[in-house]
C-alpha cells in the first residue's frame, strides 16, 4: 500500500538524518574519538584525533589501534580495557600515553564504550579521549617545587617553623 511505503521512506530518511547528525558530531567534537571493530582495527578516527596525533583518518583506518598507536609499556593495559569493552564492560577515566606521528608523548584520559549493532550484538568499541598532557606537566612541576621546598626546609641552617592564626607553632 502506498501509505506504508511513504511512511517507510519517512522513517528511512529520518534514520539517515540522525546518522548524519551523529557522524558530524563525532567528526567535529573537540575530543579525540576513535572506534575499533571486534578485531581491534580502527573504524572511526575524528578530526581531533587527527590533529592531536598527526595521523589522518585515511592513515588510521584499518590499522590495529593498540599495535600501531599505543606505547609498548601500555599495550597490555590498553588491550585489557578494550577487550573488557568488547565483552560489555565499559571503562571510564583510564589514563595512558600515546605518541604522535612526530614522536610527541600525549597523556590521554579515555572512556571506552561498547558499540552495539542493530540487534544488540557487540560490534566494537568507541573511545572518547581527553588530552591531559598539559595538566600532567603542571602537576609534575607543582610536585617538583613542593619537593624542593620540603628539602630546603629540612636542610636549612636556620630554624624554620610555621605559626597558625592563633599564634601557635605548627
Amino acid at each position: 500500500d502506498l501509505q506504508d511505503i511513504t511512511e517507510l521512506n519517512q522513517v528511512i530518511n529520518e534514520s539517515k538524518r540522525i546518522a548524519d547528525d551523529l557522524t558530524r558530531l563525532i567528526d567535529t567534537a573537540n575530543a579525540p574519538i576513535f572506534g575499533i571493530d571486534t578485531d581491534g582495527k580502527v573504524t572511526e578516527w575524528n578530526a581531533k584525533a587527527s590533529s592531536l596525533l598527526g595521523y589522518s583518518k585515511q592513515e588510521a583506518m584499518g590499522q590495529t589501534l593498540v599495535q600501531r598507536f599505543i606505547t609498548e609499556e601500555f599495550k597490555d593495559s590498553v588491550n585489557e580495557v578494550l577487550s573488557a569493552a568488547l565483552k560489555g564492560t565499559e571503562t571510564a577515566n583510564f589514563e595512558f600515553p600515546m605518541f604522535s606521528k612526530s614522536g610527541t608523548r600525549l597523556d590521554i584520559l579515555l572512556n571506552a564504550t561498547t558499540r552495539r549493532g542493530p540487534h544488540g550484538e557487540i560490534i566494537g568499541v568507541i573511545g572518547v579521549g581527553q588530552d591531559i598532557t598539559r595538566i600532567r606537566e603542571i602537576t609534575s612541576e607543582q610536585e617538583r617545587v613542593a619537593d624542593d621546598l620540603s628539602r630546603l626546609i629540612d636542610t636549612a641552617n636556620a630554624p624554620i617553623f610555621g605559626v597558625d592564626l592563633q599564634g601557635m607553632v605548627t
